[in-house]
């Protein structure tokens, strides 16, 4: 009986370090949870990178945060992820100047054709000082934070086999390019020369083999990934987008975090970070050969000079209302960064 009396108050005098030792730093016990959203499909190196980001968070915060992994669409689509976000029914996808230029306008330049030089120009622009200050933007306007961009690649142009050989913007003339349905989605359709088309991610492949489009851009990881190559002919190596995607958190989320939970976090992006850019630099490297081997072809010449001019035109005529709205002095430094 005298024993079992010790025992009973030792674990009185125990419980609350206990307690306390598996509070996070927020002041609580309870696990924080963060439900990380998608369309990417298994294989592109920003869906690997949530996997990376989740092991790595859950690793430094001693499994008291957790981040619960939807890709391939599963929960929204790619329209609906976006507004999910901003409502905070989910807490964190992939966004990206184009998709948020809806509603911050000057952002659509950053999406414009031939803005950026190269991955080295664009990751020291947005993972930078100018970065920080449009990210800033994106907070203030729509409660939700981006916390870096992520190297998606660069796009290039993929078309079905009844539109034949491109290399001028002039060999796109009607082609049904699909989009994202945004507006700033839409200019670049038109500043490639096409007929901009507005389809969800999801919808390509089959779009693509039945005609409803007839051509499509994207990085060519995504291209060998969405397995584009089995329903088109022709890949034109244009460079016109250097592109990213940015990790993005609802705001109200974001806050409730403690101080070292949002270091956490940070570490945490930029860690998959590293991996999702030297991913897709390495991907793109060595990746025209398996299109090859797929019977496809390569238009390795096409006038980019043509295309580069024909869309500066484009986006200051026919899509006037997008270009009104860019921050000139803003796009001035970005182009002072080439290196």
């Amino acid at each position: 009986m005298k024993k079992l009396l010790i025992l009973v108050l030792i674990s009185f005098i125990t419980l609350p370090f206990a307690f306390a030792e598996g509070q996070t730093d927020g002041g609580s016990g309870d696990m924080v949870e963060i439900n990380f959203s998608s369309v990417s499909v298994p294989g592109d190196a920003h869906t690997e990178a949530m996997f990376i980001f989740k092991d790595e968070l859950e690793k430094l915060s001693g499994g008291t945060m957790k981040v619960n992994v939807y890709h391939s669409g599963q929960l929204y689509s790619q329209e609906g992820e976006q507004a999910a976000v901003r409502q905070g029914t989910v807490d964190m996808v992939y966004t990206s100047a184009p998709w948020l230029a809806e509603f911050i306008p000057y952002l659509s330049m950053f999406g414009a054709v031939y803005t950026f030089q190269g991955y080295d120009h664009m990751t020291s622009v947005f993972n930078g000082e100018i970065g920080e200050k449009v990210f800033q933007d994106v907070v203030d306007s729509q409660g939700i934070r981006p916390l870096a961009a992520y190297y998606l690649g660069t796009r290039q142009l993929n078309l079905v086999e009844k539109v034949g050989p491109v290399r001028t913007p002039a060999d796109m003339a009607g082609v049904k390019l699909r989009v994202p349905g945004s507006p700033s989605w839409i200019a670049l359709g038109k500043a490639l020369g096409g007929n901009p088309t507005p389809m969800a991610f999801g919808e390509v492949y089959m779009g693509l083999k039945t005609g409803a489009v007839e051509g499509q851009d994207n990085p060519l990881g995504t291209d060998k990934n969405a397995k584009f190559y089995e329903v088109t002919k022709y890949i034109v190596l244009t460079n016109h987008v250097v592109d990213s995607t940015w990790p993005t958190i609802n705001e109200k989320k974001w806050q409730s975090f403690s101080d070292q939970q949002k270091e956490w976090v940070l570490e945490a992006v930029e860690k998959a970070r590293d991996f999702c850019d030297s991913k897709n630099l390495e991907t793109e490297a060595g990746i025209l050969d398996f299109f090859k081997g797929e019977g496809m072809t390569i238009i390795e010449d096409p006038d980019i000079a043509a295309f580069a001019e024909y869309a500066q035109n484009s986006y200051k005529t026919e899509s006037k209302e997008i270009s009104a709205d860019w921050d000139w002095d803003l796009y001035a430094q970005v182009q002072d960064m080439v290196k």
